[in-house]
């Protein structure tokens, strides 16, 4: 390991290298790939259509105002108290569209530059006692960070996650530097990184701790990327203090702590500690990132590769939320689960990780952009007949929205890597590598994901170098074939891995590759009733109606991501019985001239006429990707029970006219939350706030204007110990006091209906709903709020 990173050390040293071989020696920089028309072409180009629609002045706008400069345009409506953290994505997108030839991409990403400069010497000459290097368009930034280095955290830890938002603009810089090579954005990163080390300089490692309960980005990363460009240790001493102990400590210990965590707070730490252990050489940190990697991509993913259900993890007993909800993986988690399968790759370059880095590619992120209007998806739901909805320019500033100016420009940054004499052919995509290194030109022509086969020519030059082409996983043993020159290769390797061939390549070689797709399941994770049909690596769906899609392209709305129609029954959709269900894939039949669309014959109760096709084609519609699959004997008593199940479901939403979810970000955010003291924690993975001896939480809820409304709470039921007695507010008048003290003594989930005077809602679209513990008391753990209708 240690030879490993002198040679690391070295290349990041030189001089006359591209800055992306700099961060990442893998790597080809993104200029010497051509992507050839296909899929991902046509996705890189409408993006960069739809991202040359946004103004740069409006993006730059909440910069300005925090520097104290007056803003060239209106700022973006952005999510409340989130201003700025678009602008750094769309830096990224720029850099990463100027590197593959797009001019204006290029002067977008200078002005912006140029824009950030002007800010941080205003920040410096504006704020002394806390500006020096500070480059954030984060709301507040006065008030947040003129006492942070005092370790006064009230106003930081009452603010919507301010390192997640200064970190969008940290990694603009810099890959306005890795991507292109800037020099200015080199050196405002570099001092952005500085004020960063002096900031949190005078904190101790419990303060550090503390502060890292508040979801932070990539921080970790991005510091030990300046210890990467500086050879400075400062940085990555930074980085480690950076890198939050709750979890890193059980990742390194190989403990899964996962359950109920707030997914993409998770996945940037751990891109940071594979990084942090590419460059120190401390192995603790790479068991955390290689722990992490496997424990989501094999038992918390998706059959399309994105993780997490209503943002958060959740445990074995609650996979079914995936089949409930409408909030299922969002995009940001698999932009980041990308990034950190490169940087393991690069240093273990195995076949599983671009398996799945093709599995996430080609069924989420290329799912994830309308194909003709360009719009970004925030959450793909697996409920069945539900649908998603999207973006529009200048609109919806969602984190996937800026994660999604990122995807779509970066398809040819893993269809090839290297290492030493070895080049990997990750990805078969149509493509063309310029390898200026060794003055070789290889043509990659394949119609993937719509064939089975690609053809990889020497187009120019040669040379003596190991080409490694990945044997897919999900190409049956004994299938996969290679010929170079018409010539068989040898293959002694089997599926998920890469066959080796070693030889002088002079121009005019020619090698064709082919690996037969079959027709599989793929399990819920932890709900195998639920199965998705993949063919080869790609996910099939169906078409189910487009009846009742509210929102389909998205507004400014602060709920606008979410795809708001109504939920269609879950015992109303299709269902597939079959008493092996194993042999269901056999029963798919390709649809003449229509590759990758089949018809179904199993019998399907409920069923829709309709073709599976590949997910990334489905948009504008409802569908199914996840059915469920049952034995005939099974079949009656399950469908009865989940009739029953949804149908008080139903009613529920129905009469529901605002809810809460205590204990997750989001929802606690978008109400608006107020408290003093409370903290928070869940009950079979439901979360739940609570507070205690005189202290409160508050939310502020929606009644559409309704007079005829009651309070519903729900609250667990074992808790005989406790004194649960607080009292209840409606805009801070009484509505009641209760006293649930040994009131349950079952281990269930408990609903309880408060009404509330007419008096108290008159003339009101929205009140503030407080719950206040009595002295020495506690209020008893709320698991959820909602406003129903009489």
């Amino acid at each position: 390991m240690k030879k490993t990173f002198t040679i690391l050390l070295f290349i990041c040293a030189a001089t006359g290298i591209n800055a992306q071989d700099k961060l990442y020696p893998n790597e080809f920089p993104l200029s010497q790939i051509t992507l050839l028309e296909g899929p991902l072409k046509h996705a890189r180009d409408l993006n960069i259509e739809t991202l040359l629609k946004y103004d740069c002045d409006r993006l730059m706008a909440p910069y300005r105002k925090e520097a104290g400069l007056t803003p060239k345009a209106k700022c973006y409506p952005n999510w409340d108290g989130l201003d700025g953290h678009v602008g750094g994505h769309y830096l990224t997108a720029m850099a990463i569209n100027a590197a593959t030839g797009n001019e204006e991409c290029r002067k977008r990403m200078e002005y912006i530059i140029s824009e950030i400069a002007e800010c941080a010497e205003a920040n410096c000459k504006n704020h002394p006692q806390w500006g020096v290097g500070y480059m954030g368009g984060m709301p507040n930034s006065q008030n947040i960070w003129n006492g942070f280095k005092d370790g006064d955290f009230r106003v930081y830890s009452g603010s919507w996650a301010p390192f997640y938002n200064l970190h969008k603009m940290y990694a603009g810089l810099r890959d306005a530097w890795l991507y292109c090579g800037n020099e200015q954005a080199k050196s405002l990163f570099l001092q952005f990184c500085n004020w960063a080390i002096h900031i949190t300089s005078g904190l101790s490692d419990e303060q550090m701790e503390r502060m890292l309960g508040n979801e932070h980005g990539g921080m970790n990363e991005v510091l030990a990327d300046a210890y990467a460009i500086t050879h400075e240790q400062k940085y990555l001493d930074c980085a480690k203090r950076f890198s939050h102990k709750r979890l890193f400590t059980p990742m390194s210990q190989r403990q899964d702590c996962l359950d109920n965590m707030h997914a993409n707070t998770q996945v940037p730490k751990v891109i940071g500690f594979e990084r942090i252990s590419e460059l120190s050489g401390n192995e603790d940190y790479h068991v955390a990132s290689s722990f992490f990697w496997d424990i989501v991509t094999g038992e918390r993913s998706l059959a399309f590769g994105g993780n997490s259900r209503r943002e958060h993890f959740p445990a074995k007993d609650a996979c079914m939320d995936f089949i409930n909800d409408i909030d299922g993986p969002e995009s940001c988690n698999t932009n980041n689960m990308l990034k950190l399968t490169e940087d393991l790759h690069r240093r273990n370059p195995e076949a599983r990780y671009a398996d799945y880095y093709e599995l996430a590619t080609f069924n989420h992120i290329l799912s994830t952009q309308h194909p003709e209007h360009g719009g970004y998806v925030y959450f793909t739901p697996a409920r069945p007949r539900h649908y998603r909805n999207y973006s529009a320019p200048n609109e919806a500033m969602w984190c996937c929205v800026g994660t999604g100016m990122e995807n779509h420009g970066k398809y040819g940054q893993f269809i090839y890597t290297h290492a030493g004499d070895a080049l990997f052919v990750n990805l078969y995509a149509a493509s063309q590598l310029d390898w200026k290194e060794r003055g070789i030109t290889l043509r990659q022509e394949t119609a993937f994901p719509y064939s089975e086969n690609s053809t990889i020519t020497i187009a120019e030059g040669k040379g003596t170098f190991n080409l490694m082409v990945r044997y897919p996983g999900w190409v049956h043993p004994g299938e996969f074939k290679v010929s170079v020159n018409g010539k068989p290769a040898d293959i002694i390797t089997g599926p998920s891995s890469y066959v080796s061939i070693n030889r002088k390549w002079k121009k005019g070689d020619v090698v064709n590759i082919n690996f037969p797709m079959h027709s599989s399941l793929r399990y819920l994770p932890n709900e195998p009733q639920y199965v998705a049909l993949m063919h080869g690596p790609i996910l099939l769906g169906m078409k189910t109606g487009t009846e009742s899609m509210a929102s389909l392209i998205a507004d400014d709305s602060r709920f606008g991501q979410y795809a708001g129609g109504p939920k269609q029954p879950i015992d109303k959709a299709p269902i597939l019985i079959n008493n092996d269900i194993a042999s269901i894939p056999s029963q798919l039949t390709p649809v003449p001239g229509k590759p990758l669309h089949f018809t179904l014959s199993t019998r399907t109760e409920n069923k829709i006429e309709g073709e599976l096709q590949p997910f990334f084609e489905i948009h504008d519609s409802r569908y199914m990707i996840y059915w469920l699959a049952l034995t005939e004997g099974s079949y009656k008593q399950y469908i009865d029970n989940i009739a029953k199940q949804e149908q008080e479901r139903q009613a529920l939403e129905a009469s529901t006219v605002d809810k809460v979810q205590p204990g997750e970000q989001q929802p606690e955010t978008d109400h608006q939350m107020e408290t003093d003291e409370s903290y928070t924690g869940n009950t079979n993975n439901v979360f739940y706030r609570d507070a205690r001896n005189g202290h409160y939480f508050s939310y502020l809820m929606q009644t559409d204007g309704l007079t005829n409304l009651k309070l519903r709470l729900k609250y667990w039921g074992v808790g005989e110990w406790k004194s649960h007695e607080f009292d209840i507010y409606i805009d801070d008048v009484l509505l009641r006091s209760i006293n649930n003290t040994g009131k349950y003594r079952i281990s269930e989930f408990k609903a309880e209906t408060y009404d509330i005077p007419a008096t108290l809602l008159q003339d009101k679209k929205q009140v503030r709903v407080k719950f206040v513990a009595k002295p020495n008391k506690q209020i008893g753990e709320i698991y959820e709020v909602r406003l129903i209708k009489q």
